[in-house]
């Protein structure tokens, strides 16, 4: 990569050093830590004597937002996954979503790749509902891929994911008296 500086009084471009060409690059990336640093979802802006929060609210939970963003990851089975934020959650009133922002009552993984930023009250916790969700999806990535039946997917929900006996049938009462399969079926 070659970097040329504009000379208005030659009209000609003078080829820029390397030291000067790092310096550049280091202002470039200093210039775009800033720039992502202020774009985050809280934003802190003081003026003389007055203070203001602005906060963004796109990631305001809502069970219609969590729905449409599990028809977008296009998951195999939504309704169970649906199903299984409702459980794991208690419809969304557990402190473990309220804190944490884990809507699948997830633990922090060690050998897949993941979005927890640790773990708080023995379970995985997030920034947002959202990376919640992306977790799962990895986590589904990962384990659940070769599951060609609804069926399978609930054996092995059963088998790896449980930890109530009763989970699977829990899930697919649930999916069943939520009627949660019409909500991704149109």
């Amino acid at each position: 990569m070659k970097l040329y500086k504009f000379e208005p009084k030659t009209l000609t471009y003078k080829k820029i050093p390397w030291f000067r060409k790092w310096i550049v690059f280091s202002i470039l990336i200093i210039g775009l830590f800033i720039t992502l640093k202020v774009t985050e979802k809280t934003y802190h802006y003081y003026f003389e004597s007055e203070n203001f929060l602005l906060v963004d609210y796109d990631n305001d939970f809502s069970e219609i937002k969590l729905v449409e963003k599990i028809k977008e990851l296009n998951f195999k089975f939504p309704w169970i996954v649906l199903a299984q934020a409702q459980r794991e959650t208690g419809h969304y009133k557990s402190p473990i979503f309220f804190e944490n922002h884990n809507l699948f009552g997830m633990k922090e993984a060690k050998l897949r790749i993941n979005l927890a930023l640790g773990t708080q009250r023995g379970h995985a916790y997030y920034n947002d509902w959202i990376e919640s969700v992306y977790d799962y999806a990895f986590y589904s990535s990962t384990y659940y891929s070769k599951c060609k039946t609804e069926e399978q997917y609930y054996q092995l929900l059963g088998y790896s994911y449980a930890e109530s006996e009763t989970y699977v049938q829990d899930l697919k009462n649930m999916v069943a008296r939520g009627k949660l399969k019409e909500l991704f079926l149109n």
